[in-house]
């Protein structure tokens, strides 16, 4: 069994020794100066023989503290050496969650540019519409589509998700080259079955006739439903910002101008001790400035 004094007081007197100064101590520690005093009086007291000597301004080790200071040092630099090993391996990889939507229309084209600017952390995106369990699934951070809060994470919201009827150019054209509300009743559209149908077609005033969803293509996730629209299989109900590309570039086009929302958005989660997780914060700041400046651009 080991007889150690308290860790604190000995991290204290690790650094005041070093610097033999207990202002500079202070600071490396974050600690104020009577702070370092205190912790120091209580090792001293708990070892029983002074370890700094104090004259004027000024301290200086003792005989006892400097035979100490040496072996406690080097036991520091044992420690930190043991976890440094750890660190760097955490440090290599980042692993993101998040869902299939998300990261097929807009992450999976943008992380190249994060690992280009951070070639030592190696990027691993991990997709399912399940959530991210933190503890069990080795996931870092997650991007995660829902109303919040979620118990035990930080979060951070990054795009609220709302949504508005899109077909491709030569749909648009095969029927007539526009479309009314009552076309969305009896023309194809993809996913009948998702509840962003209904919402929308009674924001827009019109009646959803009661009993199941119409028969039709039916995909889960909205990045098929988009590509399913392109390719001229219905009409989706999509979100304008994972689509402005398609829709600058004359893949899709927006029959009505109406963008509902039921008050969804896409967050950024993490456990809250790891905020300051050097590749957490990175990735952190460069996916808020990637997703601002494609906001500032829809």
């Amino acid at each position: 069994m080991r007889h150690l004094p308290p860790l604190a007081a000995v991290r204290v007197f690790e650094a005041a020794a070093r610097h033999e100064n207990f202002t500079a101590a202070a600071a490396e520690l974050g600690m104020t100066q009577a702070a370092v005093s205190y912790q120091i009086k209580l090792l001293e007291e708990r070892l029983g023989v002074p370890l700094f000597r104090r004259e004027k301004r000024r301290v200086m080790l003792t005989d006892a503290g400097r035979r100490a200071a040496a072996p406690v040092s080097r036991a520091f630099d044992a420690i930190d050496g043991a976890f440094a090993d750890l660190r760097a391996e955490d440090e290599g990889l980042l692993t993101v969650s998040t869902s299939n939507t998300f990261a097929n229309t807009w992450l999976a084209w943008r992380l190249g540019a994060f690992q280009l600017a951070n070639p030592a952390t190696a990027v691993r995106l991990l997709t399912s519409d399940a959530l991210a369990d933190f503890v069990s699934d080795d996931v870092d951070c997650a991007i995660r589509a829902g109303r919040g809060p979620w118990e035990g994470v930080a979060q951070e919201l990054l795009v609220p998700i709302d949504f508005t009827p899109m077909c491709s150019p030569g749909f648009l054209a095969e029927h007539g080259g526009t479309l009314t509300l009552d076309d969305l009743l009896r023309l194809p559209v993809v996913s009948a079955h998702d509840p962003w149908w209904p919402h929308w077609l009674r924001e827009a005033g019109i009646d959803v006739p009661a009993g199941p969803p119409r028969a039709g293509v039916r995909l889960d996730s909205q990045a098929h439903e988009g590509h399913a629209a392109m390719a001229g299989q219905g009409i989706a109900m999509l979100t304008p910002f994972f689509w402005r590309n398609d829709l600058a570039e004359g893949r899709l086009v927006r029959p009505f101008d109406q963008v509902s929302t039921r008050g969804y958005a896409y967050w950024l989660v993490y456990p809250d001790h790891r905020r300051n997780v050097p590749k957490i914060k990175r990735f952190r700041e460069w996916l808020h400035a990637e997703v601002e400046r494609d906001l500032a651009g829809v």
